[in-house]
């Protein structure tokens, strides 16, 4: 069996791999552009990626391909017409992340919500030293207990959000794009409703004709001027143009994003103008990646390889 990674970067230089070499040949490629996947897989049995397009121009010349593993969740760059029609198997993995989103959630939270990086500033400048008294009020902040929380996107992590949001002593209300029925002990709420009453607002949803564009300059004129706004979903729910504009003109109180329309980051990108750390933090696409998740992710890639060929 011969085994091809095409954007084995996608993954992490520190993560285990060996497991695959005991099933065949294993041949990786930092990464693969569309025109280089043609010879790559040319007589590969398996491919292994993240982004690639996988379609009849990238894998048309592949006779021996069988199965294609996406060390993803999302399956866009699939075209699972073409496959079925060829006999391709193809595998996603989900679940492997919902602790560390949900954990990169609440570090994103805290950062804003108690303006770490401004009380690191002052101490790290030395503003502290020989202050006048022990504690430093020119900024504030507030608790979480008592807050409304607003999610939307109720799946596996937004449950896991809702549940650790309520140990902090939130009141949990959440909102269905795609218009699902009640889900039991939560709170489902329509997005105006959700809009008009969160403190705090945070996105886990998937990218679909609910999502594209939900959270517009109308969605941020109906927020409160005090609530923090997370996006952990993806880029595209959220229009960039009309979140800056909200920032600036202090409509919403800050932001959080892991996630952004075009990633990496666009020089074009408007939100690239706001340098104040407390109204505004991006990650990069950083949050369901750590060491545990990705690790548990190839871990379930390999497992999905033996199965199908049972091994």
């Amino acid at each position: 069996m011969k085994i091809v990674f095409l954007d084995v970067k996608t993954i992490g230089e520190d993560i285990d791999l060996s497991g695959f070499d005991r099933l065949g040949e294993v041949v990786k490629y930092d990464f693969s552009t569309s025109e280089e996947v043609t010879e790559r897989v040319q007589d590969a049995d398996v491919i292994i990626l993240n982004k690639v397009q996988v379609n009849e121009q990238t894998i048309g010349k592949a006779e021996k391909l069988k199965l294609v593993c996406v060390t993803a969740t999302g399956t866009n760059n699939l075209d699972k017409e073409y496959l079925e029609k060829r006999g391709v198997a193809w595998r996603n993995v989900a679940g492997y992340s919902t602790e560390t989103v949900a954990q990169h959630t609440f570090a994103m939270l805290l950062y804003l919500l108690e303006k770490i990086r401004y009380y690191d500033d002052y101490v790290k400048e030395e503003r502290y030293i020989n202050d006048t008294i022990f504690t430093h009020f020119a900024e504030h902040f507030t608790e979480i207990s008592g807050k409304t929380w607003g999610i939307i996107g109720l799946g596996t992590i937004g449950r896991r959000v809702a549940d650790i949001a309520k140990a902090f002593g939130a009141q949990i209300i959440y909102y269905s794009a795609s218009g699902r029925s009640a889900q039991e002990g939560y709170e489902q709420v329509d997005l105006d409703t959700l809009l008009a009453k969160s403190d705090i607002i945070s996105i886990h949803a998937p990218l679909n004709e609910h999502t594209e564009g939900l959270m517009d300059k109308a969605a941020f004129a109906k927020m409160k001027k005090t609530c923090i706004f997370l996006n952990l979903g993806r880029g595209p729910i959220v229009v960039e143009q009309d979140l800056y504009e909200a920032l600036e003109n202090d409509e919403i109180a800050a932001a959080g994003l892991d996630v952004l329309c075009q990633e990496p980051m666009s020089e074009t990108n408007p939100l690239r103008k706001i340098k104040d750390s407390k109204k505004l933090l991006i990650t990069p696409h950083v949050a369901w990646a750590s060491v545990e998740a990705r690790t548990k992710l190839m871990g379930i890639i390999l497992g999905q390889v033996k199965e199908y060929f049972q091994i």
